[in-house]
C-alpha cells in the first residue's frame, strides 16, 4: 500500500526584526515543530528564525534545501522528493509570504502537478498590509514589483502607472531596493501629478513602522529618509 503524501506547507516570517509570536500565529510554531525538512532561500537566517519560534527544536536534524537565483530549476524536483515519501516540507520565507514577491512559486507550481497538497499559512504580507492600510482602491489593485533602474525608464514607467490608474480606477502597487529609495520617490514626486495620491507605507509592523498617504505636490515639500527600510510605494490618481 502506498504511502499518503506529505504536505507542502507555506511559512511566512516577520518582516524585520520583531518578536515572531507578535505578529504571526500559533499555526507557525506548531508547524515549525511538526516540519523537519525546509526549503530556504538562506539557511543562517532560517535556522535562526526556527530557533526563537521553537528553541528546543534540534537543529542538526534538520534537512535544509536552498532555493535562491543560484537554484537550477532541475533541483527543484529533489525539494519535494520527501513528500512523495510521505514526510511534510516547509517552505519558509525570507520575509513575509512565500511565493509572493518571493521566491517559491515554481516549487509550488511543481507540487501542484506532483499532486501534493500545498498549505498557505496565514502572516504578515507587506503588500496587503499596505494596501489595507493606503486608504486607496482595495477592490482594484495591481502589485508591479520593481521598476526599471534607468532613471529616464522609470519615470516612464511611474508615468504609465499613473495612467493606468486613473483609466481603471486601480491602485499601483511597486518596490524598490531599499537603498533606491528615496529617489524613487523623488521620481515619483517629479514625474506624477500634484493631485495623484503616494502611499509610503515602511517598516511595517516594526516599531519603526511608517505608513501615510498625500498627494505628490506634498511629499515633494515634506522631509522623510526611507534609506535601507523596506518600503512599499502605492500610487492612485483619481
Amino acid at each position: 500500500m502506498q504511502a499518503s503524501k506529505g504536505k507542502l506547507y507555506l511559512i511566512p516570517t516577520t518582516l524585520g526584526d520583531t518578536p515572531p509570536l507578535e505578529v504571526l500565529p500559533i499555526s507557525i510554531k506548531k508547524t515549525i515543530e511538526d516540519v523537519s525538512i525546509f526549503i530556504v532561500e538562506n539557511e543562517k537566517s532560517a535556522r535562526r528564525f526556527i530557533k526563537k519560534i521553537s528553541p528546543k527544536k534540534s537543529q542538526p536534524d534538520l534537512e535544509i534545501f536552498l532555493l535562491n537565483k543560484f537554484t537550477q530549476p532541475i533541483e527543484l524536483p529533489e525539494f519535494l522528493e520527501p513528500c512523495l515519501k510521505g514526510k511534510s516540507v516547509g517552505l519558509l520565507s525570507e520575509a513575509g509570504c512565500p511565493g509572493v514577491a518571493d521566491p517559491g512559486a515554481d516549487v509550488i507550481k511543481l507540487a501542484h502537478e506532483k499532486d501534493i497538497q500545498v498549505v498557505p499559512l496565514v502572516g504578515p504580507s507587506s503588500i496587503l498590509l499596505a494596501m489595507m492600510s493606503s486608504g486607496l482602491n482595495g477592490q482594484s489593485f495591481t502589485f508591479n514589483g520593481y521598476l526599471p533602474i534607468d532613471k529616464n525608464e522609470r519615470k516612464k514607467e511611474i508615468k504609465h502607472l499613473e495612467r493606468l490608474s486613473f483609466d481603471k480606477n486601480q491602485s499601483q502597487i511597486f518596490i524598490e531596493t531599499p537603498y533606491r529609495n528615496n529617489k524613487l520617490l523623488e521620481d515619483i514626486c517629479t514625474t506624477v501629478s500634484g493631485d495623484t495620491n503616494v502611499c509610503i507605507a515602511c517598516d511595517i509592523t516594526l516599531p519603526s513602522e511608517y505608513i501615510k498617504t498625500l498627494p505628490a505636490r506634498v511629499w515633494s515639500k515634506k522631509k522623510v529618509d526611507l534609506h535601507k527600510r523596506p518600503t512599499i510605494f502605492i500610487i492612485h490618481k483619481s
